[in-house]
């Protein structure tokens, strides 16, 4: 059945082409953008690829009103897409940033989820919301612990919320990308260099920067995005799926077997 779909973080990367995607399939979708000039150009995508039901708004998850006014829309389905990622080694990052990337990916959605569920109980409506978390939602790389530490907190808000609301019909889902190219892994690895000072840090700004690019040139580091919108597109409508969504499967191999020999990791 059709669904209508508000996504966030719907600018760019997986969120907007997963969002084009769902709309061609039939879904009507209002999709979000954080920044206000991406509504115009996104706005004349949609009409240029002629989709009749695609709305673009403007949600900032750092204004209220953006929030407020989320919560008011009508639609079945919740997708928490939206967010941005701080790196670095965690024993020298400024708390502040550790703070707002907490802030950014955990809390606001939070907030947002909050009063969409507690207004769909009220009205004895069913929905499903999707969050996405990250294969680093389920291990944690050195460098990269910041970011991934709040995915690791959207797993956990996620099963509890599975739990405590599915007396009322309301589904919940995570999906877990690898490391898919699409600019936002590339850019989150840029974002230590503004604080990272070899005069005062013992993390060296030459051994970091080769620490990301030898992963980004791996095979893992730089997969291509398509098979992960192609999926997305697939499960954020879906009423019956897994609740936790890891792609690809190598991945989802790679981090069982990690969680099991966590059992054993010694210090």
């Amino acid at each position: 059945m059709p669904k209508t779909i508000l996504v966030t973080g719907a600018g760019s990367g997986f969120g907007k082409a997963a969002a084009i995607g769902m709309s061609k399939n039939g879904h009507s979708v209002i999709a979000t953008t954080q920044v206000s000039s991406q509504v115009t150009p996104l706005r004349e995508e949609a009409e240029a690829l002629g989709l009749k039901n695609f709305r673009v708004q403007r949600l900032d998850l750092t204004d209220p009103y953006d929030i407020a006014q989320a919560q008011s829309w009508d639609f079945d389905v919740l997708w928490n897409n939206a967010g941005m990622g701080e790196a670095g080694p965690v024993w020298e990052i400024p708390v502040e940033l550790v703070r707002k990337n907490f802030e950014v990916n955990v809390f606001l959605p939070l907030t947002l989820t909050q009063g969409v569920v507690r207004r769909w109980v009220s009205d004895k409506k069913t929905g499903k919301v999707v969050f996405t978390s990250s294969m680093g939602g389920l291990f944690t790389p050195a460098n990269w612990g910041t970011y991934v530490s709040t995915k690791h907190a959207l797993e956990s808000i996620a099963e509890a919320l599975q739990q405590e609301l599915a007396p009322y019909g309301i589904k919940i889902q995570t999906i877990n990308p690898g490391a898919y190219y699409t600019g936002y892994n590339e850019t989150m690895a840029d974002n230590p260099f503004r604080w990272l000072n070899d005069k005062t840090h013992f993390t060296k700004r030459s051994d970091l920067r080769k620490g990301f690019d030898d992963f980004f040139a791996t095979p893992e580091g730089k997969m291509d995005p398509k098979e992960m919108i192609d999926r997305m597109i697939e499960i954020v409508p879906a009423d019956t799926g897994k609740f936790r969504n890891v792609v690809p499967q190598t991945i989802e191999d790679m981090l069982r077997a990690h969680q099991l020999a966590a059992w054993d990791n010694r210090i």
